[in-house]
């Protein structure tokens, strides 16, 4: 089966391309430096190189859209682009959990052996997106958005060792280690969400109709609550 899978939850613009599980084409996107996500400029022409790479689209049999938690624009973006894609193509859509797609990677590494695997995105304002899965990818807790002390304070009840990973993995780094939980080296691919992760996802999941495809945000955006404390 041949699945283009793409998440633009985070900075990065992830997409890949696999068949039959086996990476066909993966490409990750940066924002500059300095400079903002390149979400709106970035993710159509990644996934068409995905595609390209792998014969066109005539060959892909699904599309995984990430659904996050995680940026407000940037998942607008990339779940509007699942759903363009979808309805024009006429291809299944299947949405992804980001915060799934990145304990998989973490799951990969040698040191995740029967530890649960801690997702962890910065989602500014000083809290963390997070979301906890048992050794065989089986959710342990739902997404949720917390500070790292609540985060901190709910992860010293845990009876199993933990391994962390992601960008609020990195900023709470210290937060999370004096809760006892392990955190991947800085310079680890895993901290990263992998649109091939999303690729697998798909693949194990269900298409939903499209209408039915929207972002998880866990929180009201930033421009929301500007409003709201104007209007105060």
């Amino acid at each position: 089966m041949s699945i283009v899978g793409f998440d633009t939850a985070t900075d990065d613009v992830a997409v890949a391309l696999t068949r039959d599980a086996d990476a066909i084409a993966e490409r990750q996107l940066a924002p500059p430096d300095g400079g903002r996500p390149r979400h709106a400029s970035g993710l159509i022409a990644e996934i068409e190189a995905v595609v390209g790479e792998g014969g066109g689209w005539e060959l892909v049999e699904a599309i995984g859209v990430g659904v996050g938690p995680g940026s407000f624009t940037g998942l607008r973006i990339g779940v509007a682009t699942g759903r363009a894609l979808a309805q024009a193509l006429a291809k299944p859509l299947v949405p992804v959990g980001t915060l799934e797609a990145l304990a998989r990677g973490i799951g990969e590494r040698s040191e995740a052996s029967e530890r649960l695997r801690l997702a962890v995105l910065d989602a500014r304002r000083g809290q963390a997106f997070a979301a906890l899965f048992g050794p065989g990818g089986e959710q342990v807790w739902a997404p949720l958005v917390a500070g790292p002390e609540e985060l901190a304070e709910r992860l010293r009840s845990l009876a199993r060792p933990c391994l962390a990973g992601g960008s609020g993995a990195l900023r709470f780094r210290r937060v999370l280690k004096a809760a006892g939980v392990a955190v991947l080296a800085d310079p680890d691919p895993a901290h990263r969400v992998s649109a091939r992760q999303v690729c697998d996802l798909a693949a194990a999941g269900a298409p939903a109709p499209i209408e039915s495809v929207r972002p998880i945000y866990l929180r009201p955006p930033d421009a929301e609550i500007w409003l709201e404390r104007d209007a105060r």
